[in-house]
């Protein structure tokens, strides 16, 4: 008898993006290899959603109430933020009352003071917000997929990608604990890090760089995906002798539907 599959864990990652001499690049980030899920994999920043983001649905003063009504649910944008300044200290929030983002300068001193602090669980990231007199930019988050593990793996993720222009001067750096590097490059660059063994990417990684690069520039990544109805794709594992395959929607936009499997 088959067993049920387990629980997708809901999480965020944000693409956060920035225009270069030569088209745009991404920040990327190679994950610790003791991390139990894709150790040692170059990807985007992110992760699980947790109470704390839930909690702060109960306090608009820390986000745009126009934002409550926009889709995936709130918690996810919400960890999106919360997660991208874990694990890179890009902040995306705006001073109370303003329509600019916070400076780079003041974002920095934020970092350095409550960084650690919150990665450690010893202060929460609502309260970064309100003793900072912060707002979430939750408006610049621009839904970008939503991918779900497959059923037959252990470990499974219900997780929304995101698209954000990252803001002027926020440069972000590993912590150094969950990821050990990271990196600015284009979408073409860490597919062909991929394709030559420097770097590892997984799966819903590669399929989204490789979407992404077809973009020119920061602008029109981000319109072109604004609006635009997002298909869920939980790919299907199959197996014919040594030769496994993942099949995922034609209609979810990516450049096939049918690949090989390598991950474990």
């Amino acid at each position: 008898m088959s067993s049920e599959p387990s629980a997708a864990r809901p999480a965020s990652t944000i693409l956060l993006l920035r225009d270069g001499a030569d088209g745009f690049d991404v920040f990327m980030m190679v994950r610790h290899y003791q991390i139990e899920f894709a150790s040692g994999a170059l990807v985007f920043p992110g992760g699980s959603v947790d109470a704390a983001d839930g909690d702060i649905i109960a306090r608009p003063e820390l986000f745009a109430s126009a934002a409550a009504d926009c889709e995936p649910a709130l918690e996810f944008r919400i960890a999106a933020i919360r997660e991208t300044f874990e694990e890179s200290g890009i902040l995306l929030a705006r001073p109370r009352g303003s329509d600019q983002l916070v400076a780079a300068s003041r974002a920095a001193e934020i970092e350095a003071s409550h960084r650690t602090a919150l990665c450690e669980g010893k202060i929460s990231f609502a309260e970064i917000l309100a003793d900072n007199q912060l707002v979430m930019a939750l408006d610049l988050l621009v839904p970008y997929a939503r991918w779900i593990t497959p059923e037959k793996l252990p470990k499974r993720f219900d997780t929304w990608f995101f698209l954000a222009e990252a803001p002027p001067e926020q440069l972000g750096m590993h912590d150094g604990k969950e990821s050990t590097d990271s990196i600015w490059l284009s979408p073409n660059e860490a597919i062909e890090g991929g394709e030559s063994g420097r770097f590892t990417l997984p799966f819903p990684t590669t399929r989204n760089l490789i979407r992404l690069g077809k973009q020119p520039s920061v602008r029109q990544a981000l319109e072109a995906s604004r609006g635009q109805p997002i298909v869920t794709v939980m790919p299907i594992l199959s197996r014919d002798g040594d030769k496994r395959t993942l099949r995922i929607p034609a209609e979810a936009g990516y450049d096939g539907e049918v690949f090989e499997f390598t991950g474990s």
